[in-house]
């Protein structure tokens, strides 16, 4: 059970890696919450270090006595080839990017109307 509760925690951690940003537009200071969670997100992606959950995952896994996720990882275990074609990988990367830098550019527009109507 613990091992389903922290995939269901995975799956919330990557929603809120491609969508948090949005969530910064209503509560501004989860921004600083957000973009630890992109530098992670992207960077184990990128850079490729092992992620915390997915540890966390194995060993409850393995107290389980089922076996560990694939070498490849979460995201490959749950996602890929699940959720979305493995040829699709390259466009869902690209399109969590681009929703990131949306919110992130949304966040600063509002940001800044903000600073300019208190400024006024």
């Amino acid at each position: 059970m613990l091992a389903d509760v922290l995939a269901v925690t995975h799956v919330a951690f990557i929603a809120y890696v491609v969508a948090g940003g949005f969530l910064a537009w209503r509560w501004p200071r989860t921004i600083a919450l957000h973009v630890p969670a992109v530098a992670w997100g992207f960077g184990s992606i990128l850079i490729g270090y092992d992620c915390p959950l997915t540890y966390a995952e194995n060993w409850a896994r393995r107290q389980a006595g089922v076996g560990e996720l694939p070498a490849a990882g979460f995201i490959d275990h749950y996602l890929t080839g699940v959720i979305y074609p493995d040829s699709a990988l390259g466009v869902v990367r690209a399109l969590a990017a681009l929703s990131v830098l949306v919110s992130w550019l949304g966040y600063a527009r509002l940001h800044q109307r903000r600073l300019t109507s208190r400024a006024v």
